[in-house]
């Protein structure tokens, strides 16, 4: 009986102590003076640096909003490109503070891996993309076909039930960035590329010749793809989670990067009113000042903004917003209460 006792009181003071160290992300975060957050090795409209070497996309706003509600200086981050295989590990030691790069919520990652995701900033599907000229308009028409696959992924797993559900064989190519599916793809390693649509639809927009590529119409999973942090630090999980609803209700409730510093100022909203801190205490609570929504807004606008400038139809990627419209225009995107 004292034996027991005495290693639950040892388990007990060494989860006490991880706890203790998992706490301090904000503060680590603040000391650093920057944001260390990691992203895909290079995604066009997602994450990628543009030819001054910035990085720019719909993810990498996501990083930006953070800095910006914690520093009032959306450019205070650190880039670190991470791939399928390197992500996880960069973010459980401590080199990363989140990852905003293509991250698909699933059991096994929640569960068993421990990380936390603070919500979903793009409902996705994982779908195949064939060269026009091979004359495929099914994926049910590609057994025996070369594909290239992105290991330590969702996608290298959903292809394989897609596969053996439909009693179709296939041979994978196996790759690890998004650049080298590129490269093999266009050089005719592979029949086909699969992974999420919108990575299919950001590599395509990249080819001299986007148009001889089709993507099919199949669907074979469900890709929730959002933000993620580290079990055991309730108030950075928070921040990060809260920053990412603040740029969904600001769409919801018509605050966008032109109107925000106005509106702060009061309104006839409560709702907007509490999220851009006129009212009650919630950057407080966050450990943050009442403006830091304010900020995260200002930074790249709201939701909406962020996904029309980087991956909208109007942009090469063109991708429609579907089922990431607002859940009142018939979408899933929603932000929980700020009350």
């Amino acid at each position: 009986m004292k034996k027991s006792v005495f290693l639950g009181a040892v388990a007990s003071t060494a989860l006490i102590a991880g706890a203790a160290q998992a706490q301090q992300t904000l503060e680590s975060v603040m000391d650093r003076g920057e944001l260390n957050c990691g992203v895909s090795t290079g995604l066009a409209g997602f994450s990628a640096p543009d030819a001054n070497g910035v990085w720019q996309g719909f993810d990498v706003a996501v990083c930006r909003a953070v800095a910006a509600a914690i520093f009032d200086d959306p450019m205070a981050v650190n880039f670190v490109p991470t791939t399928g295989q390197t992500r996880f590990s960069a973010l459980a030691s401590g080199e990363v503070d989140m990852l905003a790069r293509n991250t698909t919520w699933t059991f096994t990652r929640d569960v068993e891996l421990r990380l936390t995701f603070v919500g979903v900033n793009y409902y996705d599907g994982q779908g195949f993309m064939v060269n026009r000229e091979i004359g495929v308009s099914s994926a049910m028409e590609l057994d025996g076909a070369t594909v290239c696959i992105q290991t330590g992924t969702t996608t290298e797993l959903n292809l394989a039930d897609f596969f053996r559900s439909n009693n179709m064989e296939y041979e994978p190519v196996p790759i690890e960035t998004n650049a080298e599916a590129q490269q093999q793809y266009l050089a005719g390693a592979c029949d086909v590329y699969t992974t999420d649509v919108s990575g299919l639809a950001a590599t395509r927009a990249s080819f001299e010749t986007p148009d001889d590529h089709v993507i099919l119409p199949e669907i074979i999973s469900k890709e929730p793809l959002g933000p993620v942090v580290r079990d055991g630090d309730k108030n950075w999980e928070a921040i990060v989670r809260w920053t990412l609803f603040a740029l969904v209700a600001a769409e919801e409730l018509g605050i966008t990067s032109a109107n925000v510093a106005e509106l702060a100022q009061g309104t006839d909203n409560p709702e907007t009113n509490r999220l851009l801190g006129s009212e009650g205490e919630m950057g407080a609570q966050l450990g943050l000042d009442a403006d830091w929504a304010v900020r995260a807004i200002a930074a790249g606008g709201n939701y909406g903004e962020i996904f029309a400038a980087n991956i909208g139809d109007q942009t090469p990627i063109g991708l429609a917003r579907g089922l990431n419209a607002l859940w009142t225009q018939g979408g899933l995107q929603y932000s929980m209460p700020f009350r």
